[in-house]
């Protein structure tokens, strides 16, 4: 069955390889993946939030822990797509070159590409996890549908990972990663509704937060941890989400052919 999947899905091949490293190195991953997602939550959840909800009572209708949980969940999906997808791809194509030795085999540029990404979205799934175990028993999700959160995170996170690793493909250098990071992945997760509801944005900044891919993914997840599914909003969300996932993985299977068949 292995030997068939493979055959069929080449670039599961490459999420092998991903899974392998990931074995030997997951130590060095534990605070970023898993210990830093739920002190965020423990810090403004409780923390923070207690004088929240002792000041104001309620966060667009639910207690603060509730309300944040979802937005550290969505944002550290995104947070961690960004990390995987701009240094290990750099590293992959120019300081390793291990992306050039997989395509020595039988495996396409675009088989890497795909394989990385996957891999990325396979990572939520277990941060995730964790860290939706952590908020149920403190008291942060409120419904079963909670567990729907989990592929909404993923979907954010390979959402971010498409686009930001066709992106890394085009550099030469890590210069101006930095950047992505300050101009676009902390203003994404400080203002597309992560801590606070965007509604309090001034009125022109408001919009601008909707253009934000983390803003759906916090919405989607917010609406399955606190019960309060709208199903036409959330399908509006996986569509937007999906729809700039294709285009990023358009994207980076040209920018990772072009950089590994030259």
């Amino acid at each position: 069955m292995l030997a068939t999947a493979t055959a069929r899905w080449p670039f599961t091949r490459a999420v092998e390889r991903e899974i392998r490293v990931f074995s030997r190195l997951w130590r060095g991953t534990v605070f970023s993946t898993f210990l830093n997602p739920i002190v965020f939550l423990l810090a403004m959840g409780i923390g923070v939030g207690g004088m929240v909800d002792e000041h104001s009572g309620e966060v667009a209708g639910v207690h603060y822990l509730a309300f944040v949980v979802p937005g550290i969940m969505a944002a550290s999906a995104m947070q961690t797509a960004a990390g995987d997808s701009l240094w290990r791809v750099l590293a992959g194509l120019k300081w390793m070159r291990f992306f050039h030795a997989m395509v020595a085999t039988p495996l396409t540029p675009a088989d890497v590409y795909a394989g990385k990404v996957t891999w990325t979205g396979m990572r939520i799934v277990m941060s995730s996890s964790v860290f939706l175990g952590v908020a149920t028993v403190f008291g942060g999700v409120l419904s079963p549908l909670g567990l729907l959160a989990i592929p909404s995170a993923v979907l954010t996170a390979v959402t971010f990972a498409a686009v930001i690793t066709a992106y890394a493909a085009t550099q030469d250098s890590e210069a101006k990663f930095a950047v992505v990071y300050r101009l676009g992945v902390i203003p994404l997760f400080l203002f597309s509704g992560t801590f606070f509801p965007v509604s309090q944005l001034p009125d022109w900044v408001e919009p601008l937060s909707r253009l934000s891919p983390l803003y759906y993914g916090v919405e989607l997840c917010r609406m399955f941890t606190t019960g309060d599914p709208r199903w036409g909003v959330a399908l509006v969300d996986v569509v937007v989400l999906i729809g700039i996932a294709a285009l990023g993985w358009r994207w980076g299977t040209r920018s990772f052919t072009r950089r590994l068949t030259t």
